[in-house]
């Protein structure tokens, strides 16, 4: 009986490895999709998300591509909340020449830890290039805020970023993007 078993469970290894072959190339990542965020600690791979807001996505391979991240810090970064960069002045103020990205919604995900988040002031079509990594969920956050991708390795090194002081979370001295770019362009 223990035979018979065994024997059909090795007529069934070709099956399965062809479907782990499947499921293999399936978790492949998609390059054009991807970015590499590299901190003084290690990189940070974050899954773009263009199916649920891709004029954001656009705007940040745009910015990746010219290597404007480079040396941005995360001027604020609150325990237990979020990591803030993408402003090259570092004040919270800053961002790139190339004006506001609308709003772009979605109720389909939500802002857990990871997800990566549109910048904004209180006027929800003020976006530009500055962004946050969730420490932590924020279900306030949720339908309120664009999220355009999501850390899919490397948390571990977000969660070094120093952390800020006071209730605004400003950081002194601040910890900064060593290189950000789009995963297709990484040679090697």
């Amino acid at each position: 009986m223990y035979r018979r078993a065994l024997l059909t469970s090795l007529a069934a290894l070709p099956a399965i490895a062809t479907m782990g072959a499947t499921v293999t190339e399936a978790a492949a990542p998609d390059l054009e999709n991807t970015i590499y965020m590299d901190l003084k600690d290690g990189r940070v791979v974050i899954q773009l998300l263009p199916d649920i807001a891709p004029k954001h996505v656009a705007r940040i391979k745009e910015l990746a591509k010219k290597g404007f991240y480079d040396g941005t810090p995360f001027h604020r970064v609150i325990e237990g909340f979020m990591a803030q960069g993408g402003d090259p002045t570092g004040t919270g103020t800053g961002g790139s020449t190339l004006g506001n990205v609308p709003a772009e919604f979605t109720r389909t995900r939500r802002f857990l830890r990871g997800a990566v988040g549109a910048a904004r002031t209180s006027d929800p079509d003020s976006a530009d290039s500055q962004f946050f990594i969730m420490f932590a969920p924020a279900p306030s956050l949720d339908g309120q805020y664009t999220i355009w991708g999501q850390v899919t390795s490397g948390m571990e090194f977000v969660d070094k970023i120093k952390r800020g002081g006071g209730a605004n979370g400003m950081v002194q001295d601040p910890d900064r993007i060593v290189h950000f770019r789009l995963a297709a362009d990484v040679k090697g």
